[in-house]
């Protein structure tokens, strides 16, 4: 008998049936205990407890120890949480290099003419037919996109009864043709810039000096964004240590120059967070690991850029849009809680409404023939035009003459005129015609920084992957050849182009019912339907499904198709309302349809609320029962869309309760990732 084991019974065999040893019985006092049983007794409540006693006493004014930060592609918002307006910076940073520096090159994001085709729009028809009617006699496939995107907005305007002013592109070609600038004296011109010249002592050069370099390339400077849509900047930097050391001086600089806020006094201060809704988990990892160990703030609390956008409007339910420069980010808050599987990311922002407002110009003989949108200066000229021209209401669609004034370095300011007609408002709707946009090229150059490393909380490529995207690109999905849904797409995807994603209108289809784990039946929508506020807008469409003959490509999260890249193609109206429905069933859907807040730089279109309006209720009325009337709740108190976002983190800052959010730096080196989900349920 083996010494210490009692009782023990020789096994005939002398085989073991199984190696799993048996624990011993559970000790009877530990079932008593309290042990780790208690608030009092977690690691939080200990840290709480020790800084509730190294707390200095309570400052004058609620919030001027609590930093707000939001960055974006274009601008970062900084500021504290006791301030009205954030200070806006340019999330850009140039240094100067020792090696040459290559020139920028622009990455089209928009089609283009067929090569050696001259831009210019073509003469409309002749008076005697219907004037809203729009045709084509180029084979090029750039100008059948835009009479696709034309005719919709024709049939928007005899929804409305509006006028067409006949021959009006050849009218603004002949007026902007042999334009030529007024001269600007340079003590005549209150905006004129103090460009820097290469003669500069400074190595780095942050924000609005960046963009002030005459010429970056003769200066040795390389200028780069940080910032891409929800992530780092892949595409201009090779490392992820360069893009850190470069949000690091942008932050460092701000805080310095604008708050005098010195390195010493980061260690008194808490930082409110603002992430994007589709996060990456190494981009929150890296920003926060920045912020609580190499910059030395006290406590970090992050919070989502939906959350944050309801905080500051006041409201605990809604549907949030934010239209940002590259990307545009849509989720449903429900009661404080953003629903997870209503999330998605649209590849479509502000910047390609800039770009399409560039090459529609160019087709009437825009007159400012020396523009090329790689130079900041230049595009900064159509960003001003943007912001002025473009508009989502038809009644403002006429032949009128606008200004705009060319700052150029070396070379004083010039005057120019211009005529447009309908180019103000085809621009914006490209974000709900989106068959002009080339999503394949925006994907060039990116690339994983972080390709080897892990963590406790591992993150996969299809955690990306959200219901409201299954369900958009449910058509695309492989499927039983005998669904009579699926038959029925693949016939309707014969007839149509395969540009974008799945879309609205008379030849386009979008899925209603079902749900993700089956074939969803699909229904056409045609535009007899009356019952709609507006006109029914016809959209892209993409091809249901490959051929069989094909092999099927693997992708993350066993789709057969990238679910993620195909769902950021739709249009705008279409993802909402597709959203929307992810969250529940029909109740749900009137619930956040009535209240959708727009935010974003793009928000501030004239007419976004209107032109939303309108092709959501065209597309929840005949699929939603009892479906009342579609609501764009505008931000409260006049404030600013582009800074609603950091006006919630400001008053989540301010707030009691966020006393229980914070993440210090000892929770942040033992716990990592782990604490901040323990302190931010949503990640």
């Amino acid at each position: 008998m083996p010494r210490g084991i009692p009782n023990a019974k020789r096994d005939d065999t002398g085989i073991k049936y199984t190696t799993f040893h048996v624990p011993l019985s559970t000790n009877p006092k530990h079932l008593g205990t309290t042990y780790l049983k208690s608030e009092s007794q977690t690691i939080w409540f200990r840290n709480s407890q020790r800084r509730s006693k190294e707390e200095t006493p309570q400052e004058s004014r609620r919030g001027s120890q609590v930093l707000v930060i939001h960055l974006g592609s274009r601008f970062s918002r900084i500021g504290r949480a006791s301030d009205v307006t954030p200070v806006t910076v340019p999330t850009v940073v140039a240094r100067r290099c020792k090696t040459p520096v290559t020139p920028h090159t622009f990455i089209e994001g928009i089609a283009r003419p067929r090569a050696g085709k001259k831009n210019l729009r073509p003469s409309e028809k002749s008076l005697d037919q219907n004037e809203y009617e729009v045709s084509t006699t180029s084979d090029d496939p750039f100008e059948e996109k835009i009479a696709a995107i034309t005719t919709s907005l024709r049939d928007r305007m005899r929804f409305y009864k509006l006028r067409v002013t006949p021959n009006a592109a050849n009218i603004a070609s002949t007026f902007n043709g042999p334009f030529r600038p007024e001269i600007i004296a340079e003590h005549n011109d209150p905006y004129r810039v103090d460009w820097i010249s290469s003669s500069t002592d400074e190595e780095v050069l942050v924000g609005d000096k960046a963009l002030r370099l005459a010429d970056p390339q003769s200066s040795s400077f390389i200028v780069r964004w940080p910032i891409y849509g929800s992530k780092f900047n892949t595409r201009d930097y090779t490392s992820s240590q360069v893009v850190l050391s470069d949000i690091e001086t942008l932050l460092r600089y701000t805080l310095h120059d604008k708050f005098a806020i010195e390195p010493r006094d980061y260690g008194s201060l808490s930082v409110v967070l603002i992430i994007p809704d589709v996060y990456d988990r190494d981009y929150v990892r890296e920003l926060v690991s920045l912020l609580l160990v190499s910059m030395g703030f006290k406590q970090l609390c992050a919070q989502q850029e939906s959350l944050a956008a309801t905080y500051g409007a006041g409201i605990s339910t809604a549907c949030v849009v934010d239209i940002g420069a590259k990307t545009t980010s849509i989720a449903c808050v429900d009661e404080g809680l953003v629903v997870a599987d209503s999330r998605m990311s649209l590849n479509i922002g502000g910047d390609d409404i800039t770009e399409f407002l560039y090459v529609l110009l160019e087709r009437i003989s825009f007159p400012y023939k020396d523009i090329n949108l790689a130079n900041s200066y230049d595009w900064n000229v159509m960003e001003d035009l943007k912001a002025r021209l473009c508009t989502l209401m038809e009644v403002d669609v006429a032949l009128n003459l606008y200004d705009f004034v060319v700052r150029k370095p070396g070379s004083p300011a010039e005057k120019y005129g211009l005529r447009a007609y309908d180019e103000i408002i085809l621009a914006p709707m490209v974000i709900f015609e989106p068959r002009m946009i080339e999503f394949d090229n925006k994907r060039l150059g990116l690339q994983d920084l972080n390709p080897c490393i892990t963590e406790e909380i591992l993150e996969h490529t299809s955690d990306h992957v959200t219901s409201a995207m299954v369900i958009s690109t449910q058509h695309l999905l492989p499927g039983p050849s005998d669904t009579p849904a699926l038959q029925y797409t693949d016939q309707k995807a014969d007839k149509t182009s395969s540009d974008a994603g799945p879309t609205l209108g008379t030849s386009s289809n979008i899925i209603v019912e079902g749900s993700i784990d089956v074939p969803m039946e699909v229904i056409d929508i045609e535009l007899e339907d009356n019952k709609s506020s507006g006109p029914q807008q016809s959209s892209p469409s993409k091809s249901a499904r490959r051929p069989s003959s094909e092999p099927v490509q693997p992708f993350p999260g066993s789709f057969g198709v990238d679910v993620c890249f195909e769902a950021s193609k739709l249009p705008l109206d279409v993802a909402i309302f597709n959203s929307a429905r992810a969250s529940g069933g029909d109740e749900k859907i009137r619930k956040y349809l009535q209240a959708v807040l727009v935010i974003g730089g793009t928000a501030r279109i004239s007419g976004m609320g209107h032109a939303l309006e309108s092709r959501l209720q065209a597309i929840a009325t005949p699929l939603v029962q009892n479906m009342e009337r579609v609501q764009i709740i505008p931000p409260p108190k006049d404030v600013d869309h582009r800074v609603l976002a950091w006006k919630g983190g400001a008053v989540l800052g301010k707030m009691d309760g966020a006393a229980e959010l914070w993440v210090t730096q000892q929770d942040w080196d033992i716990l990592g990732m782990r604490g901040l989900k323990e302190r931010c349920f949503f990640l």
